[in-house]
């Protein structure tokens, strides 16, 4: 049955432009969901370039051990997307499955077994009906085309209530370029990476190195400061295909000037298909932004602000509408990074409610109260020790997110 679309989704879809030397289709396997397509399938022009950042987790699915082995060679012909079933503590039978589906690839599209990607979501030690992929495999092949984003991103849902897309425009040496992205995630959110799935597309003219460089520095500054709910995928996957057909000249190096306003704009997107994720949470009915200032360095900025958006105490206070700075005092002590208790300031939709390590005298409660029972939550924490700053984005905890996990697999 599906899931109401959460009332945090965009109110309308951005429309993709086609990304010369990119086809897509998809089609319904059957895998899990038998009302609907579960299959992504994308074809890149022959010379493609690709980059991407996989899960840290030690208990990595099989298509995210084949996607860090494929990375090593630079170049990308196909892309195979399954939801329903994440292939992930499937043992022998999940390399066998992954191995079945590059050869379908492989024999579709007359190309490398290292130019073919393979990705897999949804419920974790089910082995993978992978002869439904294989048989699939021509037939979504037949109706490839260009302008099939929104259907490639419904493909990919599992709990997700909407499609997550966007896309940005720039220019390389006065040429315009195009970049296109399409995601899934709503729950097991907390990317280290960088169940996640994100793909990029761009007809800029980059080499391999490049757009590896491009894409680590853009998950650092999105998908990696996103969260749900603490739990990293053992599927999370970001991958960004280049197909090198604007007619600029090729940019080998991601330090090169000529890319200042194309980084800009992927950092951009990126960043808004983070918020997406966490705009559709399980359960969410809040979005919520951490901004956190006075830390020793960023990393140590971002590990606190995650310290606090992964907290279920502040998380259900939200939810509940109920101003608890205490809370996030709390949450802010636990994250283990350089913290000054006595300069310790919090700010809630723009009222500060704590300084100097106490709370503010008299603060007028109105507005902050006012502040909790919108849909946007903004949360300013400043632990007076350094200059390190970051910004993070989570949702609320309901019950809803119980509801949903509590019967995902039945």
């Amino acid at each position: 049955m599906a899931l109401p679309i959460s009332p945090l989704a965009p109110p309308s879809l951005p429309v993709l432009p086609p990304i010369k030397g990119v086809r897509l289709a998809s089609h319904a396997c059957g895998i899990r969901y038998p009302d609907r397509a579960d299959l992504l399938l994308a074809e890149f022009v022959q010379g493609t370039a690709v980059g991407g950042v996989l899960t840290k987790s030690l208990t990595a699915s099989a298509p995210v051990d084949l996607c860090r082995a494929n990375l090593k060679g630079g170049k990308a012909r196909v892309l195979v997307v399954n939801a329903g079933n994440a292939n992930a503590f499937t043992g022998q039978r999940g390399i066998t499955a992954v191995e079945a589906t590059v050869g379908g690839a492989v024999r579709a599209f007359a190309c490398k077994r290292n130019e073919v990607f393979v990705s897999s979501t949804g419920t974790i030690g089910v082995p993978l009906p992978v002869d439904k992929i294989v048989a699939a495999i021509p037939k979504a092949q037949a109706a490839l085309k260009e302008d099939a984003w929104t259907d490639a991103a419904k493909a990919i849902m599992t709990t997700d209530t909407f499609t997550k897309t966007a896309t940005r425009s720039a220019t390389i040496d006065g040429v315009p370029v195009s970049i296109n992205g399409i995601c899934k995630g709503s729950g097991m959110i907390a990317p280290d990476m960088a169940t996640l799935l994100a793909y990029v597309f761009t007809d800029a003219a980059l080499e391999a190195p490049a757009v590896q460089t491009l894409i680590t520095a853009g998950a650092a500054k999105s998908f990696n400061c996103v969260t749900v709910d603490g739990d990293t995928s053992t599927s999370d996957t970001l991958l960004m295909f280049a197909t090198g057909l604007a007619k600029h000249r090729f940019v080998s190096s991601a330090v090169d000037p000529r890319l200042t306003e194309f980084r800009a704009k992927l950092d951009e997107l990126l960043i808004d298909l983070a918020k997406q994720v966490a705009r559709d949470g399980e359960g969410a009915s809040k979005f919520v932004e951490i901004r956190l200032t006075g830390a020793d360095n960023d990393l140590a900025a971002r590990r606190i602000a995650m310290s606090i958006a992964n907290s279920p105490l502040v998380k259900t206070a939200v939810a509940g509408e109920d101003a608890n700075w205490g809370r996030i005092v709390m949450a802010v002590g636990k994250a283990g990074e350089k913290a000054n208790r006595d300069r310790l300031a919090i700010t809630i939709g723009g009222v500060i409610v704590a300084r100097a390590g106490e709370a503010v005298p008299d603060y007028d409660e109105q507005p902050v109260t006012a502040h909790m029972q919108g849909r946007e939550i903004i949360i300013e924490v400043d632990v007076g020790i350094g200059r390190g700053a970051a910004t993070v984005w989570t949702c609320d905890l309901t019950h809803g997110y119980i509801d949903i996990n509590g019967s995902y697999r039945t």
